[in-house]
C-alpha cells in the first residue's frame, strides 16, 4: 500500500519506485506478495480506476483521499485477479487497513465501494 501511496504522490510509476526499493535495501524486507500487489495493481491501473469511478458513486479516484485510492486499488486487484484471495477476505483487509490509515469514514467508503464490486466481482472475472 505504501508504494501505491507513494507512486500515485509522487506521479510516478509503482513498479519504477518498487525498483529502487529493491535495489536500496535487502529484497527479504520486501516480500513476495508486496511485489505480486505492486505489479498486478500497475498491470491493471487502468482498469482498476474505471471500475471504482464507476463503483464510487460520485468520487472521482483523483477526489478520493490517497490513502483510501491505494488501499481501493489493491483490493479491487485481489478481488478480480488474486484467485488465492477469498472475496470476503480482501475487503475486510482492505478496510481494516483503511481504518488503521485513513479517515474517520474511509472504512465505511472503502467497505462500500468494494461491496458494490465484490459483488459482481464473478461477472467481471469471467470477461477479464
Amino acid at each position: 500500500m505504501e508504494i501505491l501511496y507513494e507512486a500515485a504522490q509522487r506521479g510516478d510509476d509503482a513498479t519504477t519506485l518498487l525498483a529502487g526499493r529493491i535495489g536500496s535495501v535487502d529484497v527479504d524486507a520486501i516480500g513476495d506478495y508486496t511485489i505480486t500487489l505492486v505489479e498486478g495493481v500497475t498491470e491493471h491501473l487502468a482498469h482498476i480506476d474505471e471500475l471504482l469511478a464507476e463503483h464510487a458513486q460520485g468520487w472521482t479516484v483523483d477526489r478520493m483521499p490517497p490513502v483510501d485510492a491505494a488501499v481501493l486499488r489493491i483490493g479491487v486487484y485481489e478481488l478480480l485477479w488474486r484467485h488465492d484471495v477469498p472475496d470476503p477476505v480482501a475487503i475486510d483487509e482492505a478496510v481494516g487497513i483503511a481504518k488503521e490509515l485513513s479517515t474517520d469514514d474511509s472504512p465505511r467508503f472503502v467497505n462500500g465501494v468494494l461491496g458494490r464490486i465484490g459483488s459482481i466481482a464473478d461477472r467481471l472475472r469471467a470477461v477479464l
